[in-house]
Parts: C-alpha cells; sequence; structure tokens
C-alpha cells in the first residue's frame, strides 16, 4: 500500500468514511494504552509525576498509531509487541493484526504474517500465564486451581487475541482480492464485447462494401455490353440510313431488342436486391459457357468480324464459374468494339484438362475509326478480382502484333458435380 487508491479521502485513505473509522479506532487505543501505562506505573512501578506523564504519553502515541495501519500496517503490529508485555495495548494489537493479514498479499508475504502472528501469540501467552500464576502479596481466601487450569486459560486468550484477528484479516483479504479480480475480470469481458461489437460492426459494413462493389460490377456487365452494342448499331445506322433503308431498319430492330435485354436484366438483378430471402436460395439469372455463341451472334450481327472455337468435350460447372467465364468473353467483347472498331476477333472456348479457358483476342484495328464509347476503366479489374477469387488466373494485355488479349482460366475444381446413375 505505497500509492494512495483513487477516492475522495484526505491522504492515503480512498474514502473519508475509512479516515474517520481509523481515527476513532486510534482514540480508543490510545485512551486504553494512556490508561493501561498510568495503572501499570502505578500499582506496579511505582515511579514520580514526570515518569508517570511520560509513560501515559507513550501509551497513548502507542495507541494512536493506528492512524497509520492502513499505509504501513506493520508498524502498529510492531508497536503493539512492544506494549503488550506491559498488560495494556490489547485493541491496537487486535485491529493491527487484522489490518497486516488483510492488506499484506497472500501468499506472497506470508512468513512475515505468521511471524508477527506466533510472537503476538507467545506474547500474549506468557503475559496472561504471567498474571494468572504470579505470587500475591496477601493469601488467597480459597485454593488456587491446578496450574494446567491456567495454562489452557492462557492458550484461550492468547488464540483470541493473535489467532482469530489473523484468520480474520486473511478471509476478508481474501474476499477483497476476489472481488477486485471479478471486477477486473468485468471490466476485461467488458472491453472484448465492445472490441467484439467494432469488429463485428467493421465486419458488416465490410460486407456492404463488397456487396456494393459486387453490385456495381454486376451492373457494369449487364449495363456496358448492351448499351456498347446499342451505340455501335446506332451509329451503323447513322451511316446506312440514306444508302440501305432496310438493312438500317434491321438495326434499330437490334438496337429496341438490345436495349430490352438491357432493361430485363437490370430488372432482375433490382429485383433480387429488392427480395427478402436469403442470397443462396435466391439468384439472378446470368449468362453462363451455353450462352456465349449467342453473344458472340450479337456482336457479329453489329457490325464486328468475330469467330467462335469451342474445343475439348462439354463440362458443366458451378453458376459462378460459368458467369465469371461468361462475363469475361462479354467484356472482351465491349473493350473490342471501344477500341478496335473494324478488326477481326476470335473467341475461344477451350475444355482442357485443368478446367476451362476463354479467351477473347483481337487484331490490331484498321483504317476504320473505333466508335467513342465512354470508360469506366474498372472492367478489366473487376474481371480480374471475379477470377482471382475463384482460384484461377487472369491475364489482358497487349499482343505483339499490335492486338489486345483477354483471357481466363478458370480450375476444373469448380466443376459440376455429376448425380450417380
Amino acid at each position: 500500500m505505497s500509492e494512495k487508491p483513487s477516492g475522495d479521502g484526505p491522504w492515503w485513505w480512498a474514502r473519508r468514511r475509512g479516515a474517520a473509522l481509523d481515527v476513532a479506532l486510534a482514540a480508543v487505543s490510545a485512551a486504553e494504552c494512556a490508561a493501561g501505562a498510568y495503572g501499570l506505573v502505578r500499582d506496579r512501578l511505582d515511579w514520580g509525576l514526570p515518569a508517570t506523564v511520560v509513560c501515559v504519553v507513550l501509551g497513548a502515541l502507542a495507541g494512536a498509531s493506528l492512524v497509520v495501519r492502513r499505509r504501513w500496517p506493520v508498524v502498529p503490529v510492531v508497536v503493539a509487541l512492544v506494549f503488550v508485555p506491559g498488560f495494556f495495548g490489547v485493541v491496537l494489537l487486535v485491529v493491527s493484526l487484522y489490518t497486516l493479514a488483510a492488506t499484506w498479499e497472500w501468499p506472497s508475504r506470508r512468513a512475515r504474517v505468521l511471524v508477527l502472528s506466533a510472537v503476538a501469540m507467545v506474547e500474549t501467552f506468557g503475559m496472561v500465564l504471567f498474571a494468572t500464576t504470579a505470587p500475591s502479596k496477601a493469601p488467597p481466601a480459597e485454593p488456587l486451581p491446578p496450574t494446567w487450569v491456567f495454562v489452557v486459560i492462557s492458550a484461550f486468550v492468547a488464540v483470541g487475541m493473535a489467532v482469530a484477528p489473523m484468520v480474520t484479516g486473511l478471509y476478508v483479504g481474501a474476499r477483497r482480492r476476489l472481488v477486485e479480480s471479478l471486477k477486473d475480470r468485468a471490466q476485461g469481458l467488458e472491453g472484448e464485447l465492445s472490441l467484439l461489437a467494432d469488429q463485428a460492426r467493421e465486419r458488416a459494413w465490410r460486407a456492404r462494401v463488397e456487396e456494393r462493389t459486387r453490385i456495381a460490377r454486376e451492373m457494369h456487365d449487364v449495363v456496358a455490353h448492351r448499351v456498347s452494342l446499342m451505340v455501335v448499331h446506332a451509329a451503323a445506322v447513322e451511316r446506312i440510313v440514306p444508302k440501305d433503308p432496310a438493312r438500317a431498319q434491321q438495326s434499330a430492330r437490334l438496337i429496341g431488342e438490345t436495349g430490352r435485354q438491357a432493361l430485363d436484366e437490370l430488372r432482375e438483378i433490382l429485383g433480387v436486391l429488392r427480395m427478402t430471402e436469403p442470397q443462396e436460395q435466391v439468384e439472378a439469372p446470368v449468362g453462363g459457357l451455353a450462352e456465349l455463341p449467342e453473344l458472340v451472334e450479337q456482336s457479329r450481327v453489329a457490325g464486328m468480324a468475330v469467330t467462335l472455337t469451342v474445343s475439348g468435350e462439354r463440362l458443366e460447372y458451378v453458376a459462378e464459374a460459368e458467369q465469371t467465364a461468361y462475363r469475361v468473353v462479354q467484356e472482351g467483347l465491349t473493350n473490342a468494339h471501344k477500341y478496335a472498331g473494324g478488326a477481326r476477333v476470335a473467341v475461344l472456348l477451350a475444355y482442357v484438362p485443368n478446367g476451362v479457358r476463354v479467351s477473347v483476342v483481337n487484331e490490331c484495328p484498321g483504317g476504320v475509326a473505333p466508335v467513342a464509347l465512354p470508360s469506366g476503366g474498372n472492367g478489366l479489374v473487376g474481371m480480374r478480382e471475379r477470377v482471382v477469387a475463384l482460384g484461377g488466373a487472369f491475364h489482358a494485355g497487349r499482343e505483339d502484333g499490335g492486338g489486345f488479349r483477354v483471357e481466363a482460366v478458370l480450375p476444373s475444381r469448380l466443376r459440376r458435380p455429376t448425380a450417380p446413375a
């Protein structure tokens, strides 16, 4: 107890009522020690008046040492051991032993507590035994009991004055430390719960961000390709209206169909977002590997010289893998519409032993100027993140001849399990 605990009390007291209690105990002990010292000097030692006053003052100071029992608990114990042989300081001894056992940590200072308590018990036993067996000047009126009776009485008094306060102090101190440890544990748990709540909020925020990013990618994949086809058809219509009205009418009809398809896909995505069912149970219809010929045909109708090559045995993959492969081809064709107008484009779908590979390769654009289409710059980045998230490999970059390649390989572990026959 070298530092003052937190509280509103003065000096080393944590609370004002603790200071008041210690002052009251010190006053009682000082009065008891002063009275005991006066009785000792008057009855046994027969000193003069100045010496009697000094003894009374010293006794009062000894009892007053209980004021510092919380700050230095060993001080009142030592003072009590000095004055107990003089047949006074009982209150000082009992309170100081209780304080020593209650405030000192157990078992780190077990030896000190036991030694001081044993000394106090021996002194008390000797004091009581001496007081009861000492020969009296006047002959006793009745025969005295045997000596062992006084020994037993002295032992009981010694245990009551030394052992009982020590045991009580140990119990109170252990209980106090248990309560403090439980409070610390409760505070620690409260801090952990607060940390877990913060982590849960952070995970929820990240989940919302990831969901918004996923929705943005879906919207980009749906809108970018369809709108790119619409812009290409609109540019073609503008060029061929004076020359070939029938073909212009066909292109205008394709623009309408493409727009309706874009609206349908957007409506399906937004409809899924409005539903309250779990996402695992409700999924928006998306493109798959089986729909690649239709996707390539839409670009071919828009005027792109595109070919589709399929190799290997047809295998079915999980919906997320087929959707990702479909989106990679869709993004490659969209980029070809934007930046390689008039160039020949080759689409490859290959079922290889280690998975499925899709690629879109366009040659270097010729003299035809590309249609001016806006670009957000996130299409290829989103495709790479999708493919890597599934454990696949993605590549997008320029070819040696000036063309551009978009390629993705998805692992074979994404194949859809076949039902047993």
